[in-house]
């Protein structure tokens, strides 16, 4: 039995509403779970659910897929907000699953938004759960491995649905403006590079591009015929943007970024705010942005000033706690902190060097002085013997090998002398000469 106001297509509704799938074929984006031969499908029509969690940010279709399993299961599908639920309705409907189930009738329960349950709202579902008197469905914007009880988390399989492509949300756009149940019924001028820059603005949620659409067709010019025309000035006012999205290939977005990242290394602020601003006005995700960032604070500043990559990660954590355009303040201060920081690519050379020998020497064993030894076999084939614990000595340094032979002696980390960074060399050159001694 379905609870029928959380589904039902009201001509009246949002567009969001009125257009949400109603099967798998419909259902935009998410193929690595919902394609042909992939889990969740399957689980989906042979009517197989068990218990489980969608994962993932707002619009990607959680509660779709939801609405989907209750078109489809042949149980008894009841639909709960953590919002306005309590433990008393918790327990009243979990009785009633628990008396279907003795007469052989499933239960499916959905709860949205399941990490604004406390935990004894959640541990009211946990004994209900582990008899199979229901199976739980649960959705949520937040890690639930932070976010719900561990006890039921093991109980439930994980899917983590991602922010959809922008191809992905195009289609859907395509499908409201000729399907019926959107604006099939009308004649709507609106170009293919127009459709393109409402989903690009969407980020990934299926829900905001089909509410920016509908803004757009709504203020659209009417003609006398009854035609709507959505033209360029429409667009930018219904979005509150000019027209700054990349171009449809995808090389501005990359000229862009790549922009940022070397007026950084360059230790220009001005300009990296400049393309900055760009990308953020253009509907970017911060959050890439964010993490370009992360990136730049160990390839080119590293351990010249470790304190960039605490910077860097903290701009994404606000970016994600906050998103824009609040969070632009937040990388403005990372973009320009990085700019002015003392530049080292050491970290980048290190790793790049030993990649390339680590590639080469797949096969090199690793010395046996520092294997495990946890069997008794292992030790009598010497796993472990010889092994120098240097917190046992006073310079908290010994001088056993821990590199493979073959690469005895090579160097990969190469300190310079900027910022911190000579702190660190010569701390690393005294290592050295000591290990050299002894």
């Amino acid at each position: 039995m379905e609870q029928k106001s959380l589904f039902e297509n009201e001509n009246n509704q949002p567009l969001a509403s009125r257009l949400r799938p109603r099967d798998l074929y419909e259902f935009a984006g998410q193929q690595h779970l919902i394609g042909e031969g992939k889990i969740l499908r399957r689980l989906i029509e042979e009517d197989k659910i068990s218990s489980m969690i969608f994962w993932g940010p707002p619009g990607v279709g959680k509660t779709t897929l939801a609405s989907i399993i209750a078109n489809r299961t042949n149980s008894s599908f009841i639909n709960f907000s953590a919002v306005t639920s309590g433990i008393k309705e918790i327990k009243t409907v979990m009785t009633q699953a628990e008396e279907a189930r003795k007469i052989g009738q499933k239960t499916i329960v959905f709860v949205d938004e399941i990490h604004r349950f406390n935990k004894a709202q959640q541990d009211a579902f946990l004994p209900f759960v582990e008899k199979g008197s229901i199976i739980l469905i649960g959705a949520t914007t937040e890690n639930p491995s932070f976010e719900v009880n561990g006890a039921l988390l093991s109980r439930c399989k994980v899917f983590v649905l991602q922010g959809l492509k922008t191809e992905d949300l195009v289609k859907l756009l395509k499908r409201a403006i000729t399907d019926k149940r959107g604006f099939g019924s009308q004649t709507v001028h609106i170009t293919d590079e127009q459709l393109e820059i409402v989903a690009k603005f969407a980020n990934g949620d299926a829900r905001n591009a089909l509410s920016t659409l509908e803004m757009v067709v709504l203020n659209g010019e009417v003609s006398s015929g009854g035609e709507i025309t959505v033209t360029e000035e429409t667009l930018e006012q219904c979005i509150s943007k000019k027209s700054l999205l990349y171009d449809k290939n995808g090389e501005e977005h990359y000229n862009i970024i790549s922009a940022l990242h070397k007026s950084m290394r360059n230790s220009d602020p001005d300009a990296a705010v400049y393309w900055l601003a760009r990308m953020l006005e253009a509907g970017e995700d911060p959050l890439y942005v964010a993490r370009r960032v992360i990136r730049f604070a160990s390839e080119d500043v590293g351990l010249s000033d470790p304190h960039a990559l605490e910077i860097a990660v903290a701009a994404y954590h606000a970016c994600h706690f906050i998103g824009m355009p609040e969070c632009s303040v937040n990388l403005t201060q990372a973009v320009i902190y990085m700019a002015l920081a003392p530049k080292s690519n050491a970290m980048e050379i290190a790793y790049e060097t030993a990649k390339r020998d680590a590639i080469k020497e797949l096969a090199e064993p690793v010395p046996l002085v520092i294997r495990n030894a946890p069997t008794k076999l292992m030790r009598e084939l010497n796993y472990g013997k010889g092994y120098q614990y240097a917190h046992d000595t006073e310079e908290k340094l010994t001088n056993m090998q821990c590199l493979p032979d073959s690469l005895l002696g090579k160097e990969y980390y190469r300190p310079t002398e900027q910022g911190l960074e000579a702190k660190y060399k010569a701390k690393l050159e005294k290592i050295k000469e000591w290990k050299r001694t002894h």
